[in-house]
């Protein structure tokens, strides 16, 4: 996986401008928390989908408890008739398992940004990208991944430092471009 981010952003240095490489990694917006996320707004700006990551987006890094605040979230998302798919570069055992506490589609292993693993979220939704919203974590996975497929992305503060050691690796990258 991190040869590939080393392949996307030396082809993102190649990019005309420095705006455009810049515009890969930078959401459409940034909360604090998913409970900052105004999803009845989303609802009236066309928006029915949700691709949702998993570690510390929605659980703590390598867990099978969801965070409080996401549990809440998943369940508003779902009342209001979202259609919500998880995607993750965690094991197929546990993103299936924390899936089907909510009854969604899931798809796991992911190796995030790779675009294949996003289309299929779309297609599982059977939503166009104009439709849905990417929400994670992390802006070299999560938000370039939803950008390169040109969904609305929405980068939220992981819930805890504890993590895997490459993404605290990818996290010192990613304070460059904050």
């Amino acid at each position: 996986m991190y040869k590939f981010i080393g392949r996307l952003i030396q082809a993102m240095a190649l990019t005309s401008s420095r705006k455009q490489r810049l515009s890969l990694i930078s959401p459409n917006e940034t909360v604090n928390s998913l409970s900052e996320i105004d999803l009845k707004a989303l609802y009236l700006a066309k928006k029915r989908g949700i691709i949702l990551d998993l570690d510390n987006t929605i659980t703590p890094w390598n867990q099978y408890k969801v965070n409080h605040k996401a549990h809440n979230f998943i369940h508003n998302a779902l009342q209001l008739k979202y259609k919500i798919c998880l995607l993750s570069n965690a094991s197929r055992v546990r993103t299936g398992k924390i899936a089907k506490l909510y009854n969604l589609p899931y798809v796991a292993a992911a190796f995030k940004p790779r675009k294949k693993p996003f289309q299929q979220a779309l297609q599982l939704l059977n939503l166009e990208n104009n439709e849905v919203m990417v929400i994670g974590d992390q802006l070299f996975t999560d938000i370039l991944g939803g950008n390169r497929i040109n969904c609305y992305t929405i980068l939220v503060n992981p819930l805890e430092e504890k993590e895997f050691i490459g993404t605290k690796l990818m996290r010192m990258l990613e304070k460059a471009f904050r």
